[in-house]
């Protein structure tokens, strides 16, 4: 669905990383590790067509990111759901409709009225539905987050760091809820620095570990 293929980047002339190839499979699960300025945001920007590759091809579902103009780069990002690491939220909207915000920009808003109880309940905010953001809990705020990003059904998920701003139950129950929609087929990929967390899933997923690191792309493990 994307693949990335030999693929290099950098800023102010200066290679970030270069040679990177990657290929996200229906089904598949990636954990992206690495050392603080190594570009792994900079990969996952790469991976929705936020950025366009310096030098390689990045095709994402048949198509040539390069080539892809403004509408079809937005077509195509409604079958990516993206957990940023800030989870930016519009404070003067309640979360549910913030969580709608995707579907309601589409002009979808009856799916967003059929679909919201059941991904609220999911994600375990039915609750604090009509809150505003700046009332929520960092987990909820990523709670949240994956909601929305998952509310259009896409076909891949790429979270930058989801457990960053959360305690380790929180951060195991994210995990779990990304591992439910792998389950169902979708792509993840999941930018993190936490190993312990990666370790600790390895009892419920068949992930591979990649590392960002020196401006290479590696794979950091075995099958998981």
């Amino acid at each position: 669905m994307i693949e990335l293929e030999n693929v290099s980047y950098g800023y102010g002339g200066q290679a970030l990383f270069s040679q990177v190839s990657l290929s996200l499979t229906p089904g598949a699960f990636h954990f992206l590790t690495g050392p603080s300025g190594a570009g792994k945001t900079t990969l996952l920007r790469l991976c929705y067509a936020d950025l366009l590759a310096m030098q390689g091809r990045i095709s994402l579902f048949g198509q040539d990111a390069a080539t892809l103009n403004r509408d079809a780069v937005a077509m195509a990002r409604r079958r990516i759901g993206v957990v940023h690491q800030d989870c930016a939220f519009l404070d003067h909207l309640s979360i549910a409709e913030n969580i709608a915000l995707p579907l309601t920009v589409a002009d979808r808003g009856d799916e967003a009225a059929a679909n919201l109880p059941e991904l609220l309940n999911w994600v375990g905010l039915t609750a604090q539905m009509d809150q505003l953001p700046p009332t929520l809990s960092g987990g909820e705020r990523q709670r949240a987050a994956l909601a929305r990003a998952v509310i259009m059904s896409p076909d891949v998920i790429i979270a930058d760091e989801p457990t960053g701003n959360v305690d380790w139950e929180m951060s195991q129950r994210l995990l779990t809820l990304l591992v439910e929609l792998n389950r169902m087929g979708k792509a993840v990929l999941i930018a993190t620095h936490d190993l312990t967390l990666i370790r600790t899933m390895k009892s419920e997923i068949n992930a591979r570990v990649l590392r960002l690191k020196n401006g290479a792309l590696e794979q950091a493990g075995a099958e998981l």
